[in-house]
């Protein structure tokens, strides 16, 4: 619920949910690692890898990795969280979008709380389809775009979505929801209310 909550008040879809779970008597036989998300700097190939990690889900393919990457339009990596940036928390660790003179959300004089990391987009507080630009690519020193965010705009199965979500924030909200949904469905087994 707080998933999808916050993505809708950031400014992406609102995503139907269900509620309730049916309790597992143990653990289900694609729960072996890697599971969950993917690597930022994986050991095989970046598409690969992707299609593995999501593959684990049921019915993810092309589509929703894609459509799920999308999510990197907000937030930012941390040196002390992930380690697959060298931005560390505080000013010393800012990028000119993460820093506290910077503000992400658009509001003269808000705060975007604390200052460091790294982002993906430059208005990392706000859900939109701006990840599809690759930002990173084009100003490495203030955006990330790590091995498994540009590989997508390059996989010849990647690529037709990530043009799609490019073009249209209407097709990439319609299809990030139905894809969040799904992942959501692949760890809870719901039953009807």
């Amino acid at each position: 619920m707080a998933s999808a909550t916050s993505i809708e008040l950031a400014g992406g879809p609102k995503i139907d949910m269900c509620y309730g779970r049916v309790d597992a008597d143990a653990s289900p036989d694609q729960s072996v690692a890697p599971f969950g998300l993917p690597d930022a700097y994986p050991k095989d190939e970046p598409a690969a890898h992707l299609r593995h990690v999501f593959g684990k889900y049921d019915g993810m393919g092309d589509r929703e990795i894609v459509a799920l990457s999308g999510a990197h339009t907000l937030g930012r990596a941390f040196k002390e969280r992930s380690g697959a940036v060298t931005n560390c928390a505080g000013e010393a660790g800012a990028t000119k979008y993460t820093c506290s003179a910077y503000c992400a959300a658009g509001v003269s004089g808000t705060s975007n709380g604390m200052a460091g990391g790294k982002s993906w987009t430059s208005n990392w507080l706000r859900f939109d389809n701006s990840y599809f630009s690759l930002g990173g690519k084009m100003d490495p020193t203030n955006l990330i775009a790590f091995p498994t965010d540009t590989v997508l705009e390059t996989d010849a199965g990647f690529k037709p979505y990530f043009d799609k979500y490019a073009a249209s924030e209407a097709a990439f909200f319609a299809d990030y929801a139905a894809s969040h949904k799904k992942t959501l469905g692949a760890w809870q087994q719901f039953f009807a209310r």
